[in-house]
């Protein structure tokens, strides 16, 4: 399943340039997640970067977007 960032987010910077995917961008008031390109780190790390890196864990699963491991290995860029 692809991540989301919470309203909880302050903007500190450090997840978007940790992404492998460029699935993080700043949103009109925090950053935001592209379901479309957010693999989870799957195919690149074991665990999501901006998981990893977000100092006030705002980074977390979507409920509402369910998918496989070879769903989100289908997304990767090159």
């Amino acid at each position: 399943m692809s991540l989301l960032i919470t309203d909880e987010c302050i903007n500190c910077d450090v997840c978007e340039p940790e992404c492998p995917n460029e699935a993080i961008y700043m949103g009109d008031e925090i950053y935001e997640i592209d379901g479309d390109k957010c693999t989870e780190c799957v195919g690149h790390f074991d665990t999501p970067q901006c998981v990893e890196v977000c100092p006030v864990d705002c980074c977390l699963p979507d409920l509402e977007r369910v998918e496989t491991e070879e769903e989100l290995l289908a997304k990767i860029i090159d």
